[in-house]
């Protein structure tokens, strides 16, 4: 027996301990699918699917547009970074329980001392820790199954859906997107590159990029921030001939505005504060950036073929000669290829998937107005969620059922301090949506609740059982 085979039978016997699952208890509507549909069948996903599962909630499914499980999520597919960004000991997709958590997982495989010899997480031992603990709980993705629609309909939604190429429709009561980065809103190039340059010549970090192709290439990244060194580093360990990094800032961003709402009092209360503070906590990360880590600089710079251009926004990019061509500085530069790792931006409006009230969706710049020197179009067109990361109304009346989609995605940042989706957002948040959901379930269907919690029971035992040993006539308490 194998130590991974011993550490599974001990996370068995945690789950033993843990005790069953409760039973379902959500109130069955004839006519409807599901209780819950997750949309996205990453990480996110498959921790909802089990805190859901732990909190009696049936009829639960998940969704993802992938193939299969090495297209889901990012960690097999547009991630490119050796090492996850955060801290090796959060606490993940566990949710508390240590039998279940990435260390006692790779511990078991490579030994105590080999993960306390790691500073952050491999990347592909994540995939595969994601991997194993979907399979060990039995987590079911639905793979091949794209949301093109949701409709609201009688108190629930119409999902119309494509499912291996086949469009069907399915109900559902609640909502949760748990779909990613792209799934706030979109990828965003600059202006410049996408009028500039044909897509053959241009693609953004969250695209499938064939590196191997750029061999022998000139590539140019443009961006400063993390996804942009590590598009930089892939092409390069891909043999490209040279690699040009463009960053707009005089200076690459090394402070790490967020670390200092780390800690408890901060990170589970965030939602509470003034609307006035999380937006200006949004806008200190805005103007500080996000800093690449240290060793994502470092990869790049084992390659004497690596080029940093500091302070050296594209103005200006066309074609010449079958090549992207830019003038920067007074300098001309030509390349085979041009990568944008230049961000994404969240707004609902332009998520197809919401087209049916996205205009009903309550944004920041509808409910609060900043400062003159605070003014931000991009942080405005966040959604303004609720505790239970819930879409609210616009207007009060006009789209009640908003309530009911629960946004687990980056376009959370604003409301909740935090890029919701990554590993830091689910030790707070996934129990925190999973209980907003129950409570909904429940007190909608509060009717059929109350005749079952006063419904009539059934005695443990009959008063003969003590009736020998009450004090006084015992004989009269027995013929009684």
């Amino acid at each position: 027996m194998t130590d991974s085979d011993t550490f599974d039978i001990e996370a068995l016997n945690a789950l033993r301990l843990l005790g069953p699952d409760p039973a379902d208890w959500v109130a069955e509507r004839p006519g409807l699918d599901h209780n819950v549909t997750i949309v996205g069948g990453g990480q996110t996903g498959t921790a909802f699917a089990f805190a859901l599962r732990r909190a009696g909630i049936g009829k639960v499914t998940i969704i993802d547009a992938a193939a299969d499980e090495n297209g889901a999520g990012i960690w097999l597919t547009r991630a490119r970074m050796n090492k996850l960004r955060t801290p090796k000991n959060l606490v993940g997709p566990e949710l508390g329980l240590p039998a279940l958590s990435f260390q006692a997982w790779y511990e078991a495989r490579h030994g105590a001392e080999a993960y306390a010899a790691i500073d952050r997480i491999p990347r592909t031992a994540w995939a595969a820790y994601l991997k194993w603990y979907r399979t060990f709980l039995g987590i079911e993705i639905r793979y091949g199954t794209r949301l093109a629609r949701v409709e609201p309909a009688d108190g629930a939604f119409r999902l119309h859906l494509e499912s291996k190429g086949e469009p069907r429709i399915e109900t559902t009561r609640k909502i949760i997107f748990g779909n990613g980065i792209l799934g706030s809103g979109g990828a965003f190039i600059p202006e410049v590159l996408a009028k500039g340059l044909p897509r053959s010549l241009l693609a953004h970090t969250s695209d499938p990029i064939d590196f191997s192709a750029l061999k022998g290439k000139d590539v140019a990244v443009v961006g400063g921030a993390a996804s942009a060194f590590d598009a930089a580093a892939t092409a390069l360990e891909a043999g490209a001939a040279s690699v040009r990094l463009f960053s707009r800032r005089e200076t690459l961003a090394s402070v790490p505005i967020l670390r200092v709402r780390g800690y408890p009092g901060a990170y589970d209360n965030y939602a509470y504060l003034p609307d006035a503070i999380r937006w200006h906590q949004a806008i200190r990360y805005r103007q500080a950036g996000s800093t690449p880590p240290p060793d994502s600089i470092e990869r790049v710079l084992r390659f004497a073929n690596f080029h940093l251009h500091l302070g050296a926004p594209w103005t200006e990019a066309h074609v010449r000669d079958g090549r992207a061509e830019t003038t920067i500085k007074g300098e001309t530069f030509a390349f085979d290829y041009v990568i944008a790792g230049t961000g994404y931006f969240s707004d609902p409006n332009v998520r197809p998937e919401l087209a049916d009230f996205a205009e009903d969706i309550l944004l920041w710049r509808d409910f609060y107005t900043p400062p003159a020197d605070e003014q931000d179009a991009y942080l405005g067109a966040h959604p303004y969620l609720g505790f239970g990361h819930e879409y609210l109304e616009k207007e009060p009346g006009t789209a009640p059922f908003l309530k009911n989609i629960h946004v687990f995605n980056p376009s959370g940042f604003v409301s909740f301090g935090l890029p919701i989706g990554d590993v830091p957002s689910l030790k707070r948040d996934v129990p925190g949506v999973v209980a907003r959901i129950s409570r909904d379930l429940f007190l909608d269907d509060l009717p059929a609740h109350e005749r079952r919690i006063t419904g009539t029971v059934p005695p443990d035992f009959e008063d003969s059982l003590y009736a020998g040993a009450v004090h006084g006539d015992r004989q009269k308490v027995a013929a009684d």
